[in-house]
């Protein structure tokens, strides 16, 4: 069984897109996943397939919600092994200056062009910190991310891809909770 973590965009925002946890969990179950957990309810979920296959995985459930619940929801599927790798490897958590509560990870569909990187990465008119890496942006928003330019809309337009953004609270709750599904340890 493989360990992966689905990252929801958009629902329960405002009253609007409502899934309840339960019947998140439920539909889960009946796709036939298992050790399905969710964090919070703004759409985070472990779970464990036999499939390991990411972009049929993201597919599927994206299709299931649309099918149940008649809107569309961007999916991101992670691996437990590239949540650990996004968590171990922001180079924020080794400056001084950076605040961890003010750290957030933003996920991307796919790898954006690098042309398309070049020019996010000079735009002058950006105030928040941020890196890209792969399939992440890291960002850094001492004014809180509320209030950064660097919303998943404003991402998606420069990056041409879909994005969906999680603070650093939620990232390591949910490699916990990932660990914890998947039988491991933070040693293992």
């Amino acid at each position: 069984m493989h360990t992966f973590i689905a990252i929801l965009r958009g629902i329960n925002v405002s009253g609007n897109r409502m899934i309840k946890m339960d019947d998140l969990r439920q539909m889960f179950l009946n796709m036939g996943f298992t050790r399905i957990k969710t964090y919070i309810q703004s759409g985070n979920v472990i779970f464990q397939s036999l499939q390991d296959d990411i972009k049929q995985l993201e597919e599927i459930i994206s299709t299931q919600i649309h099918s149940q619940y008649g809107f569309q929801v961007p999916v991101i599927v992670i691996s437990i092994g590239e949540l650990k790798y996004i968590i171990d490897n922001n180079l924020y958590l080794t400056d001084n200056t950076k605040t961890l509560n003010h750290l957030h990870v933003t996920f991307l569909s796919a790898c954006p062009k690098q042309i398309l990187v070049d020019e996010l990465n000079s735009d002058q008119s950006l105030t928040d910190d941020f890196i890209i890496d792969k399939r992440v942006v890291y960002l850094h928003c001492p004014q809180g991310y509320s209030k950064s330019k660097l919303s998943n809309g404003f991402i998606e337009n420069k990056l041409k891809v879909s994005a969906t953004t999680r603070n650093w609270k939620t990232m390591n709750e949910l490699l916990a909770l990932a660990l914890q599904v998947s039988g491991q340890t933070d040693n293992g």
